[in-house]
């Protein structure tokens, strides 16, 4: 809690709402390990299709 309160100044409604692995990310990504890579071009236009909004 202190992670997301104090470090990422997140509220609480924003904090409570993330999941573990978002929060994992936002610790991996404060500590400079590293990402996964990007999708390919097509898998992004896959999951445009799927998921249109």
């Amino acid at each position: 809690m202190a992670f997301g309160f104090g470090v990422l100044r997140l509220g609480p409604g924003d904090f409570w709402s993330l999941t573990p692995r978002e929060l994992a990310a936002a610790f991996d990504g404060l500590h400079g390990k590293t990402q996964r890579a990007a999708p390919a071009r097509h898998a992004l236009q896959a999951l445009m299709q799927a998921f249109p909004d």
